[in-house]
């Protein structure tokens, strides 16, 4: 199994509210937002395949932050990126230039977020990309 840094986007389709778990509750706007997670775990990578599952409606267990945003009626992933092997989860998170979700995501670091708001640019993919070439050049 492969390990590394991954960034979901995930789009909400229109704004809403959404309970995350004892966070508490955070008004999102429609459009992409990007969850950086790491996956160092003894799954690897097969951490992305469980996401997916939550997003889809095949799984309703709530996890992690980011699992009340993929559980909630019409989220989807519309894209994964990936850095195998590089422990970048904070590095990437701060490069990102988007609006971020305090307190969502980064419980077990220092950290304010690693849920960003991106709107509906779809340059904010090439963005996260480019946070994560940098992360691994640092």
């Amino acid at each position: 199994m492969t390990s590394g840094t991954y960034t979901l986007l995930i789009e909400l389709p229109e704004a809403t509210t959404i309970t995350f778990g004892a966070a508490g509750d955070r008004e999102l706007a429609a459009g992409v937002y990007a969850y950086t997670g790491s996956a160092f775990g003894p799954g690897g990578f097969s951490r992305i395949d469980r996401h997916r599952r939550v997003a889809s409606g095949e799984h309703d267990a709530r996890h992690w932050h980011v699992d009340y945003l993929l559980g909630h009626p019409g989220t989807r992933i519309v894209e994964v990126v990936r850095s195998a092997d590089a422990d970048i989860e904070c590095a990437v998170s701060q490069r990102l230039a988007g609006e971020p979700v305090e307190g969502i995501g980064a419980s077990d670091c220092d950290c304010d977020t690693h849920l960003v708001y991106g709107g509906r640019s779809e340059a904010f993919l090439d963005e996260v990309r480019r946070a994560h070439a940098s992360a691994r050049n640092d």
